[in-house]
């Protein structure tokens, strides 16, 4: 008798979860001009951070750079280890953390996002290329996919007719009846002719031609005729040209008249020339500062800052527990000296085995 198999079937292999991805906008992007990947990239760091540099050297543009998530998909470390060791590769050139606005008009919000280099970069690199990242913001504002939206456009009448000859599925739409005019029969009358429209008169008063015929309403002591308000409308004009209302205008004409004008005319002439306002000068425009859309964010703490003003990715408070940099009486705080690679990497060493 044949002996039944009874053993299961091999299971297949469980797949890794693919690694989750941050919202659209947000997440890693990779710096340009890097140098291809080989088996000595990070050697000089230490263990953890050359772990999570290599992790999150494979990770594609867009993916999430957030602690927590990387503390899920690295069993080795937690979230604080994940934390410091990204400070730590901030601090040796690898990357930075940024917000950056995009959008246009009343759509505009701020998205954060980790530009990461296998190559390392020194500060004025990363000064230099973020400093370009706002210049292609401001000239260029990026768009998510969320915030563009398109309506149906309606198709025109002339589209619901097909060719001659075209297959047609279903039946065509009614057409629509035309009235078509029905030509009358015999001569119009002469009545019947559509009267002539008037044209309107093209020419419109001046503002100041105005106020000097509103004068003899005010005062009949400084009544114009028509011409007279034409005399004068050039010289009223070049008051209104110098910042003044048609009021202050006609204020300035009729206070304190004498008892009796014998030539309105000339005697508002005089006024004109004697009283003209002076030339105010123009102030100078402030200068359009164009607005910052691209800031760089403490990669400890999250304080934003212009690219320049975090060296190492790190505000000053940062700076000073990272580096141990020292602080005098006066409370200055005395700069790092300049350090080779091996020194730096040795010091990098010793301070991350402080709890």
């Amino acid at each position: 008798m044949a002996t039944q198999n009874l053993s299961p079937a091999l299971c297949a292999p469980a797949s890794s979860p693919a690694y989750p991805m941050a919202k659209p906008g947000y997440g890693k992007r990779s710096a340009p001009d890097q140098h291809p990947r080989r088996a000595g990239d990070f050697a000089l760091l230490p263990e953890r951070e050359r772990y999570v540099a290599g992790f999150v050297d494979h990770l594609p543009d867009g993916a999430a750079m957030n602690v927590k998530t990387l503390a899920k998909q690295l069993p080795l470390y937690g979230q604080q280890a994940v934390g410091s060791a990204l400070t730590a590769l901030s601090v040796a050139g690898h990357l930075r953390r940024v917000r950056r606005l995009v959008g246009e008009g009343d759509q505009v919000r701020w998205v954060f996002r980790t530009f990461w280099s296998r190559t390392a970069r020194d500060n004025e690199w990363w000064a230099d290329y973020l400093a370009a990242e706002d210049n292609r913001a401001g000239a260029e504002p990026e768009l998510e996919p969320s915030t563009i939206t398109s309506l149906p456009r309606r198709a025109p009448a002339e589209s619901l007719v097909p060719a001659p000859g075209a297959a047609v599925d279903g039946p065509l739409p009614a057409p629509v009846p035309v009235a078509t005019p029905q030509p009358e029969a015999g001569p119009r009358p002469a009545s019947a002719e559509p009267a002539a429209l008037p044209q309107p008169d093209s020419g419109c008063p001046s503002p100041a031609y105005l106020a000097l015929a509103q004068l003899g309403r005010m005062d009949r002591r400084v009544a114009l005729s028509a011409a007279d308000c034409e005399a004068l409308e050039g010289r009223a004009t070049e008051w209104l040209a110098r910042g003044v209302s048609t009021d202050y205008l006609t204020q300035a004409l009729t206070a304190g008249l004498p008892a009796q004008v014998d030539s309105p005319v000339g005697f508002l002439r005089r006024r004109l020339n004697d009283k003209i306002p002076p030339v105010l000068p123009v102030a100078p425009e402030a200068p359009v500062v164009p607005a910052r859309r691209v800031m760089v964010e403490c990669t400890r703490c999250g304080t934003p800052g212009r690219p320049d003003a975090l060296p190492d990715g790190l505000c000053r408070p940062c700076r000073q527990v990272t580096h141990g940099s020292a602080v005098t009486p006066d409370g200055v705080t005395e700069p790092a000296v300049e350090r080779d690679v091996r020194a730096y990497v040795s010091e990098l060493r010793d301070l991350l085995k402080v709890p």
